[in-house]
């Protein structure tokens, strides 16, 4: 009865959407060995963006780096991402592409990821392909 009262609480399936979202962003820093500073704050903005509690960033992304490092496949992350709205693929892909950008040296193998997530996220190529000129 008194849960009316109750100061809104963050729903359960979307800290797990939001795990999924920072695992794959992270699995996205670390494909060229070099997870920075910079690509960390790239992907605390982009949680914010996408409605995050600024006060549970910190413990998402512990979360997110311990299911990246224990996972062997991007499936499990994209999922999430696919159910999404197009306006909330577009925040993830424009991250994305700032991650793989903010070294200014983008190798094959982020070019690689992209072209595979933009498949598999469900987000036309030439829409990637605008975000990564704006980027």
């Amino acid at each position: 009865m008194f849960n009316l009262f109750k100061k809104d609480e963050v729903n359960p399936k979307d800290n797990f959407s939001l795990i999924a979202i920072t695992s794959l962003l992270i699995h996205s820093a670390k494909i060229d060995e070099n997870f920075t500073e910079n690509e960390r704050k790239i992907i605390k903005k982009t949680l914010i963006e996408m409605g995050a509690n600024v006060e549970n960033i910190d413990e998402i992304i512990k979360e997110a780096e311990k299911k990246e490092k224990d996972s062997n496949q991007i499936l499990e992350f994209t999922k999430e991402v696919k159910n999404k709205s197009i306006e909330e693929k577009k925040t993830v892909v424009e991250a994305l592409w700032n991650i793989i950008y903010s070294d200014n040296n983008p190798d094959m193998y982020e070019s690689n990821l992209m072209r595979r997530l933009t498949g598999l996220i469900y987000i036309d190529p030439k829409i990637a392909g605008d975000i990564k000129e704006r980027v």
